[in-house]
């Protein structure tokens, strides 16, 4: 099962919303995952290290490296299929590639 993180301000609204719009479309495109959220500011190396996929509301700056690959969901809230399309297509490609 992929594990996928998502984050926001407070790891409540926005966090929850792209979690549940992703699990969603991953499993219409036959993909099983399970996600959390969190706050951004809490976000550790350790805790980023225990996902497949990291999915912020925005881009961050983190004060570590990692190798998990990192999607900038926000313009998921939008619920424009031309705005998240991609980036389902971009998790789906990670996905993939795992």
């Amino acid at each position: 099962m992929i594990k996928i993180l998502t984050a926001c301000g407070t790891g409540i609204n926005s966090s929850t919303q792209i979690k549940n719009a992703i699990v969603k479309e991953m499993k219409t495109r036959g993909y099983e995952v399970k996600a959390d959220t969190t706050v951004l500011s809490n976000i550790t190396k350790e805790m980023i290290e225990k996902y497949d996929i990291f999915c912020p509301i925005s881009k961050i700056d983190l004060s570590f490296k990692t190798n998990v690959p990192i999607v900038v969901c926000g313009p998921i809230l939008y619920r424009i299929p031309s705005m998240a399309e991609p980036i389902y297509d971009e998790i789906e490609s990670i996905i993939k590639a795992l």
